[in-house]
């Protein structure tokens, strides 16, 4: 089971993030106020960050810097979730230090897959991207193939 923060403002959303997560055996701790996230994932020390983009007082883009700044929170990952869809987007996401970006409407299923996802990458070792897929080894013709 993971401790999952998340800092949403629309009540509707929180609802449907905290159940889709205690579903998977996730404990959920959610956070309306921006401005009393720090504080709150300080305290609740979650395995990951969920957070909105576009929220009152401090943005989720600012949030995102403020976590990746402080010493306790700086290696917790965290997806931005936000109606921004744009590539443009995506980009500022991810340079504030976001692993991952899902897009509102949410799928419920791209959600959950996220999530895993990034549960897993940080209990795993570093690696290189390329080093993750999966192979069976080369193919005819490939190097290192069954020869004709």
């Amino acid at each position: 089971m993971a401790k999952i923060l998340i800092v949403e403002d629309n009540a509707l959303n929180i609802k449907l993030f905290c159940d889709l997560l205690a579903a998977h055996g996730h404990e959920p701790n959610a956070v309306t106020d921006s401005r009393l996230a720090l504080d709150a994932a300080r305290q609740f020390s979650p395995d990951l960050v969920i957070t909105d983009i576009q929220l009152p007082h401090v943005s989720g883009l600012e949030l995102i810097r403020m976590l990746r700044k402080d010493d306790e929170l700086s290696e917790v990952p965290i997806m931005a979730v936000t109606a921004y869809s744009t590539s443009e987007d995506e980009e500022r996401i991810r340079a504030a230090g976001a692993q991952a970006y899902v897009s509102k409407p949410i799928s419920v299923v791209r959600f959950a897959e996220t999530v895993e996802q990034l549960l897993n990458q940080k209990d795993e070792p570093a690696t290189d991207d390329s080093a993750n897929d999966v192979s069976d080894g080369p193919g005819p013709g490939e190097t290192g193939g069954e020869e004709s």
